[in-house]
């Protein structure tokens, strides 16, 4: 069983899936077949085949198979967020907060063993691949009342507050930050299937490509 856990929105889920044995394998069995299959081709009948249970099992965590994928969106943000405490808590000014930041950003994701049941290396695979359609729907807008894209946000918040300490006359704080966020994920898909649309190299440098890119664009910006 995971020893930390991430309090994600109670929208998000029916049932917390990260506070059950069942509710790991869930998340677990989902990260891995979603990541084989693609979320199109992924459903909750193939997710209780493979973790030998029912699919009525599975509708007790979510209420359907869009929900989870914005939970396990939502959990990577919460994680990456995490992440880029660790790196940057000891450190004194905004510019040294804001490289270290956008180091854990655009570096290769490895399993981390804090969250025995995550294979984060998947996990990032999806997000880079499926993100879009967690918002890009009808229901956005009542989806963003209910806090689902919180984790998203605080992240977002919490850099564009560095980006401001650094140049409090800059006025597009959280339209810079959000646009980073989501860039790093478009480049590298962008290198691995429509290469013609970035001059990152679908080689094992491109994330050191894309740290030197983002940081570049965050830097010029605001100085």
């Amino acid at each position: 069983m995971a020893t930390l856990y991430f309090r994600l929105n109670p929208h998000l889920y029916l049932r917390d899936p990260q506070q059950t044995e069942l509710g790991q394998k869930i998340i677990s069995a989902s990260v891995r077949l979603i990541d084989t299959l693609g979320f199109e081709q992924f459903t909750f009948k193939k997710l209780a085949e493979d973790i030998d249970s029912t699919e009525a099992s599975v509708y007790r965590y979510f209420e359907n198979k869009h929900r989870l994928l914005q939970y396990l969106v939502g959990w990577y943000w919460t994680w990456l967020e995490y992440r880029i405490d660790l790196f940057t808590s000891s450190l004194p000014s905004p510019q040294e907060k804001l490289k270290a930041c956008i180091k854990v950003v655009a570096s290769e994701k490895k399993f981390d063993d804090t969250f025995e049941f995550m294979d984060e290396e998947a996990l990032h695979r999806i997000v880079v691949s499926e993100l879009d359609k967690t918002y890009l729907t009808k229901q956005v807008d009542s989806d963003n009342r209910e806090g689902l894209f919180g984790g998203f946000k605080l992240l977002c918040k919490k850099i564009s507050a560095w980006v401001s300490e650094i140049n409090p006359g800059y006025a597009y704080p959280h339209t810079l930050v959000s646009t980073i966020l989501l860039t790093a994920k478009h480049q590298i898909f962008f290198a691995e299937h429509l290469p013609s649309l970035t001059d990152l190299n679908n080689t094992t440098t491109r994330h050191q490509q894309l740290e030197t890119f983002l940081e570049s664009l965050l830097i010029k910006t605001i100085t």
